[in-house]
Order: C-alpha cells, then sequence, then structure tokens
C-alpha cells in the first residue's frame, strides 16, 4: 500500500511542477484595443498583433532601431524594436510582435513576425481585426 502511495504521490507532484512550468511559458494574445483598456500584464511578456499603420514606420539611418504604430482599427500602440526586422514587414500589413510594455505605455518587441505571402495574415490578428470593423460603422470599416 505504502508503495501505491508513493507513486502516487511522486506523479502528482510531476504533474503540478509539469503545469506550474507550463504557465509561466505560456505567451497571451491582445490586440491594441485590450492593451488600451489596460488587460494586458504590464511586467510580464505577451503577443500583440495588429495592421502596422500606414506612414508610422520610422527609422533612423544607420540604426537599428525602430518605431511604428499597431492598430486593430479602434485604437493604435507604438511599438518600439531594435533589431532586424523580417523581410516581409511594411506598412499596412498584419503583424505579431512578442514584448512587453514600457513605462511610457509603448510596446518593446523583442521579435517581429511578419506575415508570409499576400493572402496570409497571423489567425490572431485576422480575428481580432474582424471584431473590430464589425463593430464600427461600415463608413469608416477597413477594405477587407
Amino acid at each position: 500500500m505504502f508503495v501505491v502511495l508513493g507513486i502516487l504521490g511522486g506523479v502528482s507532484t510531476s504533474v503540478s511542477l509539469a503545469v506550474m512550468a507550463s504557465r509561466e511559458n505560456i505567451m497571451f494574445y491582445y490586440d491594441p484595443s485590450q492593451v488600451a483598456e489596460g488587460k494586458a500584464p504590464a511586467a510580464k511578456r505577451f503577443r500583440i498583433g495588429g495592421m502596422v499603420v500606414k506612414g508610422s514606420v520610422a527609422r533612423k539611418p544607420g540604426d537599428l532601431e525602430v518605431r511604428f504604430v499597431l492598430t486593430d482599427f479602434a485604437h493604435q500602440m507604438p511599438v518600439e524594436y531594435t533589431g532586424v526586422l523580417p523581410d516581409l514587414f511594411r506598412e499596412g500589413q498584419g503583424i505579431i510582435a512578442h514584448g512587453t510594455l514600457n513605462s511610457n505605455g509603448a510596446f518593446v518587441a523583442d521579435e517581429v513576425l511578419a506575415k508570409h505571402d499576400e493572402k496570409y495574415m497571423p489567425p490572431e490578428v485576422a480575428a481580432s481585426l474582424k471584431r473590430k470593423a464589425a463593430a464600427i460603422p461600415a463608413a469608416t470599416a477597413p477594405p477587407t
């Protein structure tokens, strides 16, 4: 009987440790509206996605620092990134960025992911934009 109880105790301990480790490594997705509403964690890494606002990409020549604005057509979020952007990154397209919020309310990305062809958009971004477009008047809705 003690052997069975010992095995059950060991298995339950292993499962609880695995669950706790996976919770720390999960990175949730938020859109700019959710971040503006304060639903995103302030001190943890998360993913943000949306469309890069046309005319918002700013970088200094010879520097890897780039700033741009993401939108879900309801709210906008400034993003700061230092590094090489993906080749397919451009204004007016959907992206997902991984990172944290800074004290100024801007999203500091440590990774930027761009779509891989003309028809693909990350599923989270597509669903978020579809919800936001349904909530705003047709005259101001983005083209589909």
